[in-house]
């Protein structure tokens, strides 16, 4: 076993070796532009990323219904999920601004979604966030209650960064399809692990990224629903009218390839992997809380990503927990927000007390963590909790039963 050990899989994955091959020959040998419409070079590229589409849209079950197919036109490649969020919501936004400029996201989504949210909001456009329960579940009845005659958009994610919470796609796709809303999922922490289909789900967008499940960064996709309804973008980069028009620039051949790599062993591989994953995953819980006390679950307990552990450990400050196990890659809150010492506005949305947000710690497990690796995690963070709570008056105190929301705490 080789240390450090990585315990951050929502943040990132390792590149499959099976990915790096297909890749390789896109940086040589096949190099040409896929643009390039007048020579053999370009037309191998132009193939290879047509043959990525269709791969990566079996994954998310976009059918084309007439042919039965995979509609490999309704993926726009991307540099990733950010600019993916951004084109779905920005784009949905303007293109249908005279129908209605009402918008409708939860508080926990990622900040590509919210800041783009605030962004609409300083043009003009209403936007409600909505309330999650304590779980972490947004619930298709606040769904529902939210919708105006004026709303365009509702954007739910798939599944959490943070906490790992899966949310009601299927219904609220139910919902916003007979309201004539369009529906946007940002889908990146889910696909592969967690059933998805835009099909069966009535989702009309959806953001992915191949990044999270084992595939090369700076490559990502939009899938825009081509029919039933047909969805319409304002596209935010101008040029050379690649993909259909709504995402101008050079397409990253090389990327894509590995993308549809990644996209193919998730779709064969990844339910037999979920499973074993999360038999590892819960381990791990059931060693961690039977040999310490005051650690609680956050997020949903069963409707979760087999990968994802949040816990709290309560009087142990997250930071210096970090600090302490700092031979084990974990994160407290997201990657995207992790510069940030404000607690996390995800758990902070579920009410979760300041001090517990503070306690946090993600543990991300994925297709290389071993049990040999579990077992050292689990033993190395029973020890350094045991040892900071010895360092802290508060556990004492806790210890022997004051109920410290009741102390008056002295001012210097």
């Amino acid at each position: 076993m080789k240390l450090p050990i990585y315990m951050d899989y929502h943040a990132t994955t390792p590149v499959d070796p099976r990915v790096i091959e297909a890749m390789l020959p896109y940086f040589n040998e096949k190099f040409g532009n896929a643009a390039s419409r007048s020579h053999a070079f370009g037309w191998t590229a132009e193939e290879a990323v047509e043959r990525s589409r269709e791969e990566i849209a079996k994954l998310i079950g976009a059918v084309d219904e007439k042919s039965g197919q995979a509609d490999g036109k309704s993926i726009i490649f991307t540099s990733g999920a950010t600019e993916a969020d951004n084109l779905a919501i920005k784009g949905v936004a303007e293109f249908y601004k005279e129908k209605g400029n009402h918008v409708i996201t939860t508080k926990i989504e990622h900040k590509a979604v919210l800041d783009t949210c605030k962004r609409l909001e300083k043009e003009g456009f209403q936007v409600t966030y909505l309330d999650v329960d304590k779980f972490g579940m947004v619930s298709p009845e606040h769904v529902a209650a939210a919708l105006t005659d004026k709303t365009i958009l509702v954007s739910v994610m798939l599944a959490n960064n943070e906490v790992g919470t899966v949310q009601p796609i299927a219904e609220i796709g139910k919902l916003t399809r007979s309201k004539g809303v369009l529906l946007h999922c940002d889908a990146v922490q889910g696909i592969g692990k967690v059933p998805f289909d835009v099909n069966a789900m009535n989702v009309d967008l959806a953001s992915i990224t191949a990044h999270k499940m084992y595939g090369p960064k700076g490559i990502g996709a939009l899938y825009v629903r081509r029919s039933k309804p047909r969805v319409r973008l304002t596209s935010q980069m101008d040029g050379g009218g690649h993909e259909r028009g709504l995402r101008s620039g050079t397409l990253n051949v090389p990327g894509i390839v590995g993308f549809a790599k990644a996209a193919e062993i998730m779709r064969l591989e990844g339910k037999a992997e979920s499973e074993r994953i999360l038999a590892q995953r819960e381990a791990l819980r059931r060693k961690l809380t039977s040999k310490l006390d005051e650690v609680h679950l956050n997020g949903h307990p069963e409707k979760r990503l087999p990968g994802n552990l949040n816990l709290s450990f309560a009087f142990v400050e997250g930071e210096a927990m970090i600090m302490a196990i700092k031979d084990v890659a974990v994160s407290s809150g997201s990657a995207c927000t992790s510069a940030s010492l404000e607690p996390s506005y995800v758990l902070r949305a579920m009410g979760v007390g300041e001090e517990a947000a503070h306690s946090s710690i993600r543990f991300g497990l994925g297709r290389w963590t071993t049990d040999e690796e579990l077992d050292f995690v689990a033993n190395l963070v029973i020890d350094k909790v045991n040892k900071l709570r010895e360092m802290s008056p508060l556990w004492e105190m806790h210890k022997e039963g004051i109920d410290l929301s009741q102390v008056q705490w002295a001012a210097h």
